[in-house]
């Protein structure tokens, strides 16, 4: 059976690969707990750098949560709640290294909040990002009401989430949630530069500047990501 999780070591950089081609690189319960593992082992690891996240495959970066798993024992409400207790995404935005997102085809729902938790967004020109959650009588949990808008001017982050519908490459780039735009031929030789150029930056003052951005930006996030997880619990639970 093959890993849901790919990690590849270049030199200081730390390369992680969604591994679930044949299902979009969907997120399910196994894949949370090995990208745990990995950015606990990465947030640990002195001579760590960079890290870069991408999917398997020319389809998708990830197509977000696995749907196949809603509704599973023990509820998708204590699933929710489960993820609060163990926040695998507060991790990834609190690693002490700068990260990189390589983004191609579809990044959905989680699979965009996950991009928008790195730092550099690079996407091929087939990439095509949205929060598709609303369309399924939920809202995005995993960031994305709090992440988009402060990548996003107000108004176009309150009608991605609204409307549902993905932006093409070019049009996240005009807003501002991704950084860099390449054809897909090139996107892993640009993210590698860009990771060589993250990585050469001193990382004491990396590792002081990344939390210091991150409570700047209007207000702390943390208190922020928690109060949206509550809320979708709450909605889960029959609650208004």
């Amino acid at each position: 059976m093959n890993p849901v999780l790919l990690m590849e070591r270049r030199d200081d950089v730390l390369w992680l690969t969604l591994h679930r081609p044949e299902v979009l690189n969907a997120v399910n319960l196994e894949m949370r707990d090995a990208l745990w593992e990995a950015f606990c082992l990465a947030g640990e690891d002195p001579t760590l750098r960079c890290l870069v996240l991408r999917g398997a495959g020319e389809r998708a970066f990830s197509a977000g949560a696995d749907i196949g798993e809603f509704g599973t024992a023990p509820g998708f409400v204590r699933a929710r709640e489960a993820r609060r207790e163990r926040d695998l995404w507060w991790r990834l935005i609190t690693l002490p290294v700068p990260t990189v997102a390589a983004v191609q085809g579809w990044a959905l729902g989680a699979g965009c909040e996950m991009a928008s938790m790195c730092d550099v967004r690079i996407a091929s020109d087939d990439a095509r990002l949205g929060l598709p959650e609303v369309t399924l009588g939920y809202i995005p949990s995993a960031g994305g009401t709090q992440l988009v808008s402060r990548l996003l001017p107000p108004a176009e982050a309150l009608a991605m989430v609204l409307s549902g519908e993905p932006l093409s490459a070019k049009r996240a780039l005009e807003l501002g949630l991704v950084d860099r735009v390449v054809p897909g031929a090139e996107l892993e030789a640009e993210t590698e530069r860009m990771a060589a150029r993250l990585a050469a930056l001193p990382r004491p003052f990396v590792r002081a500047l990344r939390p210091t951005l991150w409570d700047g930006a209007e207000g702390a996030c943390e208190a922020a990501l928690r109060r949206e997880a509550a809320r979708a619990c709450t909605l889960l639970a029959g609650g208004h």
